[in-house]
């Protein structure tokens, strides 16, 4: 497993057309970025961690998102997120009323999606849902990029997208928090560096690899181009694909601050066959 080379996703974003001054007042700051020195990012992991039960439930985002997912099947998500103490419950907008309900006496997070799995809404549509869902008990909201926008490297109005979910979120009272879905699968390096740069200037609080709903999920490479594009502040969320403890830890060590799972029972009860995280 090599990282991605910097100077490689540098000498791509250089290729790019920068005449219109808007947008290359992104690619400058990008390059920068990538010229520095990162570890957890593209310098290379660190060792990897020694989690608890409590410390590794605390990192997963307990996802249900299943297209064929019942009322029943949202009900036995709620009371697995419960008895794990999961960092939080991922579910669509339209179960944001049962889950804030079901879980009000619990220290689980009510997380969202906004925009998904397409990131086809207008921007104005994905700063009214995730209002709406904030008004209705979340806390979190994961929002998809226009994916179109990204390769398009039209990045003026990727910034407008975030843009208009950070104003809806600071909008309502608390701290909510936003994770800006990339879907990594569908990006170039160099798409992936220039996105995670202006999301963290827009006002995320995470990037996020994927929807879990494409050609592909996180994996380390992409964990470690997140972080190392990102602040030491903005979180970097894996979702898709970690399926076990070790998984997890992996992860971890390469900046990865969050994890989206729908396989978190099995994630915790191999960690209690195992008694270890890697």
């Amino acid at each position: 497993m090599a990282l991605p080379s910097p100077q490689s996703i540098i000498e791509t974003i250089r290729s790019w057309d920068a005449s219109d001054d808007v947008n290359a007042s992104y690619l400058r700051p990008t390059i920068n970025r990538l010229k520095a020195s990162s570890t957890p990012g593209l310098g290379g992991p660190t060792t990897l961690p020694e989690l608890t039960a409590s410390e590794l439930s605390a990192l997963i985002d307990h996802t249900q998102l299943a297209p064929t997912a019942t009322p029943d099947d949202y009900t036995q998500c709620f009371e697995e997120a419960r008895r794990y103490t999961f960092a939080s419950v991922c579910i669509p907008t339209a179960y944001v009323p049962a889950a804030t309900k079901s879980l009000a006496d619990t220290q689980v997070a009510i997380c969202t999606v906004v925009g998904f799995p397409l990131g086809h809404s207008h921007h104005e549509v994905k700063a009214a849902e995730a209002q709406w869902a904030l008004q209705h008990g979340a806390s979190e909201i994961d929002m998809v990029v226009p994916i179109g926008a990204v390769k398009a490297h039209a990045w003026k109005r990727l910034a407008r997208h975030i843009r208009a979910v950070v104003k809806a979120l600071r909008s309502e009272p608390g701290s909510p928090t936003l994770k800006v879905i990339l879907e990594t699968a569908l990006l170039s390096n160099a798409e992936k560096a220039v996105t995670c740069y202006i999301a963290d200037t827009e006002g995320a609080d995470f990037v996020k690899t994927s929807t879990g709903f494409s050609t592909g999920g996180a994996t380390v490479e992409d964990v470690a181009l997140m972080r190392h594009m990102v602040d030491d502040e903005t979180g970097v969320k894996a979702s898709g694909g970690v399926g076990s403890a070790s998984d997890v830890a992996r992860m971890v060590a390469h900046g990865a601050t969050r994890i989206g799972a729908s396989g978190s029972v099995g994630i915790m009860e191999g960690f209690s066959n195992a008694e270890t995280a890697y």
